[in-house]
């Protein structure tokens, strides 16, 4: 027999969990631990620790192990271990080995199908990366299910009651934020938004490079990230910190990296919660934007959201809570646990797909508008963002010269104006066109997004009935540039963009 996993692949923790009498339940790993660390480390003769065991020798071995691969996936980002390379794949999926073979040794049976979540902002390429991933490791990926849906799910499966539900997804490397609708059984998606490069991981490098600060400052030394060994130990200082902070207003923090003729090189300060606060302020505010957005995306006002759920450890801290309650003037939902109910909402889904959860309907929508390149280097949307999947939408174009008889097309993501601020998710070339005048031959471009949100397009020449289609995979490169232009510089590029549509 084999049972279906609901996976929370998350960048500083995994999160496995199945339907058990028709209720989902927190798988514990190998150490008897309900979260596993999304680390990954190698040992000198090459063998591979993932989890604690990983976490544990991070600062003695800083150089051999991998942390918060999650925020490359779908990137060309390779991480070299000795002689070998890795990609972002490869990584996660000793990750989602490992998981695997943990609930198989709890349930005694096998685990050989999942449904993994991915942040309601991951593009195309990086919903692919996360199914390859899982491939890797052995798992058939069912389905991709966006993390905010997920907590919706685990919230309001048993609410009938109809109501609108804003989610915060604050996890170690991502920030979401959903709206949806739900009650009696449905679970509508209204609007997506978020950022991709904002999370926990952000507020403890801003507590690293302070602390970094201080002991040049009272000690002399430089504290460089090329010093694998010392940065990860300041790494784990200034997460334990962040943690304790959540809980009070003070910390001692203790930072030694290493020995000198004097003894231990110490550093010894006590931080408030208050100064946390001061050095990360800003990264508080880049979460105003995206919920503003996505409530007007959804077309509601803050007092038309009924409850607000806080989803992921980071939004354990004060502040975060603090912004919600000035933001959306609502307390927080707090019975649930921020940690698991993504993978619960996970194993919800898996359970509806196989049939032992039947009072629940998913609606899900794509996070980022689909289009291609058109004339001039402008960005024409076939599929706009916020669109409920599965979905497929076309567009007719031309051509742009006389006898013109072939086209690319470009494939794009993203919310800017022009073609070259978007994201590229593909090229492909299309021939067979007849020779006619410009703007008479017709050329139909399709897009189909599964209910992964993963993207198939289509170019077909309706006068000369010639084909060519693609199917957008991970392996297609994608920088951290490309990644950071998303929608934050589409709105604060606006009158930019509108400049140089009108000199095209």
């Amino acid at each position: 027999m084999t049972v279906e996993l609901g996976i929370d692949l998350g960048t500083t923790y995994t999160v496995a969990a199945v339907i058990k009498d028709g209720r989902p339940q927190i798988i514990t790993n190998a150490e008897g631990q309900r979260l596993t660390p999304s680390a990954v480390a190698f040992t000198p003769e090459g063998e591979p620790l993932v989890g604690q065991a990983a976490k544990s020798q991070a600062a003695a071995n800083a150089n051999r192990t991998i942390l918060s691969i999650k925020r490359y996936m779908g990137s060309d980002h390779r991480v070299k271990v000795g002689k070998k390379e890795y990609t972002p794949q490869e990584i996660s999926s000793f990750i989602l080995r490992k998981v695997k073979a943990d609930v198989e040794r709890y349930l005694g049976e096998r685990a050989d199908r999942a449904v993994i979540t991915v942040p309601a902002y991951f593009n195309d390429l990086q919903r692919s990366a996360t199914k390859e991933a899982g491939a890797l490791a052995g798992l058939d990926v069912i389905r991709i299910i966006n993390e905010p849906t997920a907590a919706a799910l685990a919230y309001g499966v048993d609410r009938e009651d109809v109501h609108n539900v804003l989610v915060w997804d604050l996890g170690g490397g991502t920030f979401d934020v959903s709206i949806l609708s739900l009650g009696q059984g449905i679970f509508e998606v209204r609007a997506v938004s978020g950022d991709s490069w904002l999370g926990g991981d952000d507020y403890d490098r801003r507590l690293m490079d302070y602390l970094a600060r201080e002991y040049r400052r009272q000690r002399g030394i430089e504290v460089a990230p090329v010093d694998y060994n010392a940065w990860q130990a300041l790494r784990e200082v200034a997460e334990k910190a962040k943690i304790e902070l959540s809980q009070d207003v003070t910390t001692k923090v203790i930072l030694s990296l290493g020995n000198s003729e004097d003894g231990l090189r110490n550093l010894e300060l006590t931080l408030t919660r208050d100064k946390f606060q001061e050095l990360t302020a800003d990264l508080l505010k880049t979460m105003v934007a995206p919920t503003r957005e996505a409530l007007s995306d959804a077309g509601l006002d803050p007092n038309q959201i009924d409850r607000v759920v806080l989803v992921g450890g980071a939004t354990r801290m004060p502040a975060v809570q603090a912004l919600a309650r000035d933001l959306l003037g609502k307390e927080p939902y707090r019975y649930i646990n921020p940690d698991e109910v993504v993978a619960m909402g996970a194993a919800i889904q898996a359970g509806i797909l196989q049939g032992v959860v039947k009072k629940a309907v998913l609606l899900d929508v794509t996070p980022l508008s689909l289009g291609v390149e058109a004339q001039g280097g402008l960005f024409a949307r076939v599929i706009p963002r916020n669109t409920p999947v599965p979905a497929s939408e076309g567009r007719i174009f031309t051509t742009a010269v006389d006898n013109q008889t072939s086209v690319d097309v470009h494939v794009l993501q993203g919310e800017r104006e022009l073609a070259l601020y978007n994201i590229s998710l593909g090229e492909f070339h299309l021939d067979g066109i007849p020779p006619l005048p410009k703007g008479v031959p017709k050329i139909e471009v399709v897009f189909d997004i599964d209910v992964d949100g993963i993207v198939h397009v289509s170019a077909t020449s309706l006068l000369g009935e010639n084909t060519q289609a693609i199917e957008v995979v991970s392996s297609k490169t994608l920088s951290h540039e490309e990644i950071e232009r998303l929608v934050a510089e589409a709105n604060s590029s606006t009158d930019e963009d509108g400049d140089n549509r009108e000199r095209r």
